[in-house]
């Protein structure tokens, strides 16, 4: 963990009253670093409050998140802006993502037809970065609520 991101921790923590050696996971939403900004902003305001990832494209030995995991919502420079906690887990069809769970994203216009629009681009993207092909129709995301803790 960066030097920075590991203050930021620690003071965290200890405000908190938690074991800075709990399981945290530390990272940027988006692709490049205006989405990382624009995103950071919208989980450091309460409005994005879940996020989707891609079932699929996680490593057979690559760890899920959990309910009660830190999060470390970094910036698109890779500064920590705030900590949220993993509140629901669930795997959904991508097909079958909910209108509620695209407004608690909080991007766009909130709705599920947006949610669908900008995240169809970025699974099709992340999926031929692995040499795979993305298919609405069989894809599997990975959904988490959280909540901001600080």
């Amino acid at each position: 963990m960066e030097k920075k991101i590991k203050e930021f921790w620690q003071v965290f923590c200890q405000k908190r009253g938690i074991n800075p050696q709990c399981h945290v996971e530390v990272y940027a939403f988006g692709m490049d670093a205006r989405q990382a900004d624009d995103l950071a902003t919208l989980v450091n305001q309460g409005i994005k409050t879940a996020t989707t990832s891609a079932y699929d494209m996680y490593a057979p030995e690559e760890r899920f998140p959990q309910v009660g995991d830190y999060n470390i919502i970094l910036d698109g420079q890779d500064q920590p802006v705030c900590v949220t906690r993993t509140v629901v887990t669930e795997t959904v069809a991508y097909a079958n993502i909910s209108a509620e769970h695209a407004y608690h994203e909080g991007e766009g216009d909130r709705s599920l037809t947006y949610w669908k629009a900008v995240h169809e681009e970025f699974f099709q993207e992340e999926y031929a970065q692995a040499g795979q092909v993305f298919d609405p129709q069989t894809a599997r995301c990975y959904c988490e609520v959280f909540e901001k803790i600080e």
